[in-house]
């Protein structure tokens, strides 16, 4: 008998089977695969989540940190509570919400993070500066810019933190979808994802 796709610990789970609210956004699937990669996960990894929407790296990243810590910070109580719901979902057991608004609500945060992912927030340099200095040592910082603005401050903030080995890429995706009788490849909304490193 073969076991239910949430039971699946590889990377990619499929969007549908998260659960969504409207108008809240979902890090779709290859986007998803492009941040685990670069956050460089470890089976110990803490991570700090921050913007966590819909929860899809939060779930990902506790399926793949069996001995870590995921800490998901989202400012909106409902939310909140869908990342706990589809927590839940996928049985993962290792991840605690904070609700509260980056980056003020990051000071008293523990668990220190050895990964940090930024998926969005309302003064993206604030939220940089203050988790960085939370950051352990040879940690990892991932961020992504889905316009030229906040590509703009990321890369500042990079600069001004003397981000280390810093990778940049955009994606470029296509998805077969099914629209009406017609089978057509339609476009992935292009992303950019900073990384890089805190050397001490």
């Amino acid at each position: 008998m073969s076991s239910p796709l949430w039971s699946y610990v590889t990377p990619g789970i499929p969007d549908e089977l998260f659960e969504r609210l409207p108008g809240i956004p979902l890090s779709q699937r290859e986007i998803r695969l492009l941040l685990i990669c670069y956050l460089r996960l470890k089976a110990d990894s803490v991570l700090w989540d921050i913007g966590a929407g819909t929860g899809t790296v939060t779930v990902e990243a506790g399926l793949l940190c069996p001995q870590g810590q995921i800490i998901a910070v989202e400012r909106d109580e409902d939310v909140a509570s869908l990342i706990r719901r589809n927590c839940d979902r996928f049985g993962v057991s290792n991840v605690e919400v904070i609700e509260g608004s980056a980056p003020e609500c990051l000071t008293d945060l523990t668990p220190r993070p050895d990964r940090i992912c930024i998926e969005g927030g309302r003064s993206l340099k604030a939220i940089l500066q203050e988790a960085w200095t939370h950051l352990q040592p040879h940690g990892r910082v991932v961020a992504t810019a889905t316009n030229l603005d906040s590509l703009y401050q990321i890369s500042e903030s990079f600069a001004e933190l003397h981000v280390r080995h810093v990778e940049v890429v955009q994606s470029a995706m296509n998805r077969l979808e099914k629209r009406g009788t017609n089978q057509t490849l339609a476009a992935i909304d292009p992303i950019f994802i900073l990384s890089g490193e805190k050397l001490d």
